[in-house]
């Protein structure tokens, strides 16, 4: 059998292209977990104490991690900012999802609403300082704000069926207004909490002659 002889042209090899996102393609080993997660944490502590100005290498020295074991992570800062908002709403939805069956469905819908006031209180530095730098939730972390606000749509819909909450109100009504109150909270009188407010909200939220 003749052959014929190959293309020399087209025995050249390709160019390389950019090399794959270990990060996205594999599994990562438990140290690689360990250590993300422990940048993770204390990017979030460095971020709500100095800003998010502040240098990575600050960031890598309170993990206990090199540099390059943060960039490998997170080759930006955008990609660390991403990697926080997109954590703590996770969090949040899965919190929800966990609720989700309860024996009494008011009871998990406005102990849902407490937990997300409490965390948002206690990570105000953190928010405040993205939205200083105007890192915006709804840009970088909008696929994990999509599933927190279906995670809270079925919460909504048990505690609409049990008629513990007005059948008038939408989930994304629900979070802006304990968003709001939250927010609210930097511009109204000392001495007034979210807690508070969030009292007043979940009263509007009830269904008449529901007990709190």
């Amino acid at each position: 059998m003749s052959t014929k002889s190959a293309d020399p042209k087209s025995a050249d090899p390709k160019p390389a292209g950019p090399a794959p996102d270990t990060e996205r393609t594999r599994p990562l080993r438990s140290d690689a977990i360990r250590n993300r997660s422990r940048v993770l944490a204390a990017a979030e502590e460095v971020f709500a104490a100095q800003g998010v100005d502040v240098p990575v290498d600050v960031i890598a020295e309170r993990a206990g991690v090199g540099v390059g074991t943060l960039y490998r992570h997170f080759p930006t800062k955008e990609a660390l900012f991403e990697a926080i908002l997109v954590e703590r709403v996770a969090e949040i939805a899965a919190d929800a999802r966990e609720r989700l069956g309860a024996e009494d469905h008011g009871a998990a819908f406005f102990g849902f609403l407490e937990y997300l006031v409490s965390e948002s209180s206690r990570k105000r530095d953190l928010i405040n300082a993205f939205a200083v730098a105007g890192v915006e939730l709804e840009v970088v972390a909008a696929a994990a704000k999509h599933d927190l606000q279906s995670a809270v749509t079925d919460l909504l819909h048990e505690a609409q069926r049990a008629d513990a909450v007005r059948s008038d109100v939408t989930a994304p009504l629900v979070l802006s207004l304990v968003g709001a109150a939250c927010s609210a909270v930097d511009h109204i009188q000392p001495g007034t909490s979210p807690s508070e407010m969030l009292a007043v909200v979940c009263d509007g939220l009830r269904t008449q002659g529901t007990p709190r």
